[in-house]
């Protein structure tokens, strides 16, 4: 027997990232949230299930772009932005129902991963045969690797700073951890914009304020954005080639600036170890001092 179900607004508190991807945000949750409150009183539909959904609608995605046709791109695009809304479903389940588990995240990003594979090389390989340009190869190629060298290049970084942050925090008082850590989860922070001045700021902070309030994350264009870009808007609107030319440079672009950041916070990061440390030992001293 299901369990009676749970309120839109319920699932929106539990399961919506602070701040997302604007496609995410206003494409992708809408329907992914209802979707979710239907199928959520069924504790047989797992996180790893709708995995396995999502996959089956890429797949089909995959097959369609394969004919090269143009009322199968459409068709392959339409069931590709389904098999994302799937796919986030997964993780809105899992922290719903407490049903996620460490096989299911490594099932997830693998699947992902085979499935825009595949994909990628169905929509190029399709349009190759299709019209017999060796570019469309070279595209393939270098839509494969931008996809594979974000989700490396972002696990690397994030290693990264989780390295430095625990340097740190090993010279920090366990309550101030505790309250740095309650502070980003109710306010994430946003690299790519700053926070304004009171009593208003420039336009460029007004706009992300208004961007956040909206759950929208300021940096516009990255991994979710790219891939919606070449495997739905391309192939929808038939403009294959420079869109997925345009997605790639905008890409570049976004990673060039994270791995800009990336240096300047290890620039810093010496500065603020040994700042830490002083203070831990200062800490001590004052400790020692008054236990005397």
């Amino acid at each position: 027997m299901p369990r009676v179900k749970v309120t839109l607004q319920e699932i929106r508190e539990r399961t919506y990232k602070p701040v997302d991807a604007w496609w995410t945000v206003l494409l992708v949750d809408p329907l992914a949230s209802r979707l979710v409150r239907l199928v959520a009183p069924y504790r047989w539909i797992t996180p790893n299930v709708l995995t396995l959904i999502a996959s089956i609608f890429g797949f089909g995605a995959a097959a369609c772009f394969a004919t090269g046709e143009r009322w199968a791109l459409v068709a392959g695009g339409v069931l590709f932005h389904i098999s994302f809304v799937v796919d986030c479903m997964d993780g809105k389940i899992a922290r719903l129902n407490g049903t996620g588990t460490m096989f299911g995240q490594w099932l997830d990003f693998v699947l992902d991963r085979v499935r825009v594979f595949f994909i990628a090389l169905a929509l190029f390989g399709g349009q190759y045969a299709r019209t017999g340009e060796v570019s469309y190869l070279w595209l393939m190629a270098v839509a494969i690797f931008l996809d594979l060298f974000r989700y490396l290049n972002s696990a690397q970084m994030g290693k990264v700073r989780r390295s430095m942050k625990d340097q740190v925090n090993a010279f920090r008082r366990p309550a101030a951890v505790e309250a740095d850590a309650a502070a980003e989860m109710a306010e994430p922070s946003d690299e790519m914009s700053e926070p304004s001045p009171a009593g208003g700021g420039s336009l460029k902070s007004r706009i992300g304020e208004t961007l956040r309030r909206n759950r929208i994350r300021t940096h516009l264009f990255s991994g979710i954005e790219y891939e919606m870009s070449v495997f739905i808007i391309a192939p929808i609107t038939g403009l294959i080639f420079p869109i997925t030319v345009a997605a790639g440079a905008g890409l570049l672009a976004f990673e060039a600036f994270l791995i800009y950041k990336l240096y300047r916070a290890c620039q810093q990061f010496p500065g603020k170890l040994a700042a830490a440390r002083a203070a831990y030992d200062e800490n001590e001293t004052e400790r020692v001092s008054s236990s005397v």
